[in-house]
Order: structure tokens, then C-alpha cells, then sequence
């Protein structure tokens, strides 16, 4: 395997890119006092993040991921750790699939 400069160069120019985006953000929220409505956004960003991935994956699953997600709530609503929930949303699409759900 050989190592192109041209493709090591792309790879490190991202990610110190990457890298002066998200430290370029802390360094301004952290000096600046946002306005209420900013916080507001910033507060329901992760669960708006959150729907966004899990959407495209429910509606492209059909049945069985809906199983699995709805496998997922219930676990974690009965108060268990996350990964729990996680482990039964995967055993419930799972259990779904071979059904032809």
C-alpha cells in the first residue's frame, strides 16, 4: 500500500478544518452571552439531530423497524440503561424481519 501526499494532505486539511470548526464554536459560545431564543434552540437541537437519523431508517424499514423502534421506548421507559434499550430495539426488528414484517 502506498501513501499519496496529495490524498495524506486532503485527509489532515479536514480534519483540522473539522477540528477549528467545532473549537472555533466553543470558543465564541463560551465568551458571548446567547439570547433566550438561542438557548431555546440549542436545548431541542439534539432531539431535532436525534429525528433526523432515525427517521430516513423508519420509513425505508417499514414494519420491522417500527417493531424494533417501538422495542427501544418501551425498554427505556421501564427505567433500564440505555444499552438495554438499545439490545431490545435490536432484538425486536430482529425477531421482526425473519416474520416478514
Amino acid at each position: 500500500m502506498t501513501i499519496r501526499p496529495e490524498v495524506l494532505l486532503a485527509i489532515l486539511a479536514m480534519a483540522l478544518v473539522t477540528y477549528a470548526c467545532r473549537a472555533g464554536g466553543y470558543a465564541i459560545l463560551r465568551n458571548i452571552r446567547t439570547p433566550p431564543f438561542v438557548d431555546r434552540m440549542l436545548n431541542h437541537l439534539p432531539g431535532a439531530l436525534f429525528a433526523a437519523y432515525v427517521a430516513p431508517a423508519l420509513v425505508s424499514g417499514g414494519l420491522a423497524a417500527w417493531i424494533g423502534a417501538l422495542a427501544t421506548i418501551v425498554a427505556q421507559r421501564a427505567g433500564g440503561p440505555m444499552v438495554l434499550a438499545v439490545a431490545a430495539g435490536i432484538a425486536g426488528l430482529w425477531a421482526a424481519q425473519p416474520a416478514g414484517l
